[in-house]
């Protein structure tokens, strides 16, 4: 502190004049300006105080002004009825502590692209007369970092009449971009206060879901961008086990931090930037601030570079990942308002979906909470809300993440979006999109959907395995979304495949005969599909095997199929080992089948299943019975 008042001292010689009282920083404000402040975790605690102060010994120093910002953290009493005779809130985006204010109308919102915001002042179609900002102590050349908040800071106070400067020792000195001197701002009160902390909201189970579903599609290597809240959270708490992850984002939190301090975001796989976590704004606890301190590994830009999208689509392996509030089933979201009530803002969210959307290996995914209010309430709609804002359109949104699984959106008509997020609802709400959805004329008209845990997808039952021929598998038991992925696989299979599978010469394969295959109770029977993927990293099925178990008897009845480009390599071995392993689960006995006397290879495979085995032929057709061996007990 000593050495910081001494490095005052120094300046106050040099500038006399930059340090002035409260009273006559203020007077430069004159009725009718425009008062930037802050951003968030920046935001100049002591300077707002002080020009409330001001106004209430003055009340009649400046009428109309407008007051502008990102996001609020802090107290706003500009923006309530107290002070409307002085002041105009105008928020770019919209925080709790301004929330009830643009609601009520008391307060004003600008919905726009966080990335335009800096070309706004600088090509002055929003002026800004007066810049309330906050920074470091300034080092021996006069340099001050903007510390936490980049974001439009610096465009503010590079575009604006009258740049007034909160200097604070617990503000970091951050790297990049985030440097303003002495010789550029009018006044510089000191001024030592903690600097506002973000308070993490408490992850929870559901979160942690989430988290780990997105999680599988985190590759190491990648880059990410995350946002904030208790979802993110469990996503950044999920990659612990990722390798070699960069950071490109908007936001850097606590969660990021974390990756940094463990090894696992080292950012050196990353395009642009490498070795540098790149972000705009900080919002997180102290311990985090001072990580960022001084530290040559953290990058902090305009927000124009951060959120660029064309720079975005530089970045091999971009992954964004943000959340909705609501999405409809033809895929086109809402993250900033509730029906007609505004809650956040268009921000970012836009920028880095479509940046990485466009970006070598990039993948955008977008996290929903199933429901809201007590799951009274479901997120996924038929459609938006009336007077919500599309964040995101149908164009935008790929991967959704929801605690019950991952729908793929991407390159998807209407009626397999529709399906594959009614997969990924709450449980209790999936019979009601389904038939809003046909009302709609989204799916098929008697598309069948089993309630509750009849039709619960059984996501602890997926696993992998690698065949004995070195091929790695993903089984994984089949979902009502699958009949497209179905169709293609039984197209694929030659006429004799088909024939020996069905022992049916039928090629037809219309939606009522796939429905049956895909609409599965799994309190009844199993279906396990063998998965690959292709360079695009979408499933194809290579393998299906299933079961149906006999209501009366402790027995089932089982069959596979192989596509004929992948027969000999194990596949059907695997498929069986495994669905002998859940009917053994199950309590079961054993299989039985009925295999054509011609089908030598299912045969062999069903030999060296390590049944008991009875078989009989009759006209052509073997009856196996397979029963399982009982391991002897440990001695």
């Amino acid at each position: 502190m000593d050495g910081m008042a001494r490095t005052l001292e120094d300046w106050k010689r040099t500038y006399p004049d930059k340090f002035a009282p409260e009273e006559a920083v203020f007077q430069n404000i004159h009725r009718g300006d425009t008062i930037f402040i802050g951003s968030a975790c920046a935001e100049p605690q002591h300077l707002v105080q002080g020009l409330i102060r001001f106004v209430q010994s003055h009340p009649k120093a400046f009428f109309d002004a407008e007051v502008l910002g990102v996001r609020t953290l802090g107290v706003a009493p500009y923006a309530t009825e107290k002070f409307k005779e002085n002041f105009r809130h105008n928020s770019f985006f919209i925080g709790d502590s301004t929330r009830e204010a643009v609601n009520k109308g008391v307060a004003d919102y600008t919905p726009i692209f966080l990335s335009e915001l800096p070309s706004l002042f600088r090509r002055g179609l929003e002026r800004v007369d007066v810049a309330l900002i906050q920074a470091s102590p300034p080092d021996e050349h006069g340099y001050m970092s903007l510390g936490v908040s980049v974001d439009i800071v610096k465009a503010a106070a590079q575009t604006a009449r009258f740049v007034v400067v909160q200097v604070n020792r617990f503000m970091p000195r951050v790297h990049g971009d985030t440097f303003i001197n002495m010789d550029d701002v009018d006044f510089v009160v000191p001024h030592d206060e903690p600097i506002l902390e973000y308070v993490e909201i408490a992850e929870t189970e559901i979160a942690q879901r989430i988290g780990r579903y997105v999680a599988r599609l985190v590759e190491d290597g990648d880059t990410i961008q995350v946002g904030y809240g208790s979802i993110p959270n469990a996503i950044l708490s999920n990659l612990s086990g990722k390798k070699h992850l960069g950071v490109h984002t908007e936001l850097l939190s606590d969660g990021v931090v974390e990756l940094m301090k463990q090894g696992i975001v080292d950012n050196s796989r990353k395009t642009v930037n490498p070795g540098k976590t790149v972000a705009t704004f900080c919002m997180g606890k102290r311990a985090t601030y001072d990580y960022i301190h001084d530290n040559p590994a953290v990058d902090f830009r305009q927000i124009d570079y951060t959120n660029d999208p064309l720079l975005i689509a530089r970045q091999d392996n971009m992954v964004a990942i943000n959340s909705a509030l609501e999405i409809d089933l033809t895929g086109q979201a809402t993250a900033e308002s509730i029906g007609r009530v505004f809650h956040s803002g268009v921000g970012g969210q836009a920028d880095f979906m479509r940046g990485a959307a466009l970006a070598r290996g990039g993948k955008t995914i977008l996290t929903v909470q199933s429901t809201a209010s007590g799951e009274t309430v479901s997120r996924i709609v038929p459609t938006l809300s009336e007077g919500a804002g599309a964040t995101l359109v149908r164009g935008d949104v790929r991967y959704v993440v929801t605690e019950y699984g991952i729908a793929y959106l991407h390159g998807k008509n209407i009626r397999e979006r529709a399906m594959a997020l009614i997969a990924v609802a709450h449980p209790k709400f999936r019979g009601w999109l389904v038939a809003e959805a046909k009302k709609a004329g989204y799916i098929y008209a008697d598309q069948v959907i089993l309630p509750d845990e009849k039709g619960r997808y059984p996501e602890e039952l997926e696993a992998y395995r690698t065949t004995k021929a070195g091929m790695d598998l993903f089984l994984r038991p089949i979902k009502i979304t699958d009949e497209p992925l179905l169709k293609e696989f039984l197209h694929r299979l030659s006429d004799r495949s088909l024939y020996l599978r069905f022992i049916s010469k039928r090629r037809d394969i219309p939606h009522e005969r796939l429905q049956e295959l895909v609409v599965i109770d799994y309190t009844r029977e199993m279906a396990i599909v063998a998965v690959i993927e292709n360079e695009a990293r979408q499933e194809i099925f290579v393998g299906v095997g299933r079961y149906y178990v006999y209501p009366d008897q402790q027995m089932a009845e089982i069959a596979f199929a192989v596509r004929d480009d992948y027969h000999n390599r194990g596949i059907g071995q695997e498929l069986l080992s495994y669905l002998t392993l859940l009917a053994k689960r199950k309590g079961l006995l054993g299989f039985t089948a009925e295999v054509l006397a011609g089908n030598e290879p299912m045969l062999h495979v069903f030999e060296k299943g390590g049944f008991e085995m009875h078989r009989r032929t009759i006209a052509g057709l073997v009856e196996l019975k397979m029963m399982f061996r009982q391991t002897p007990p440990v001695q």
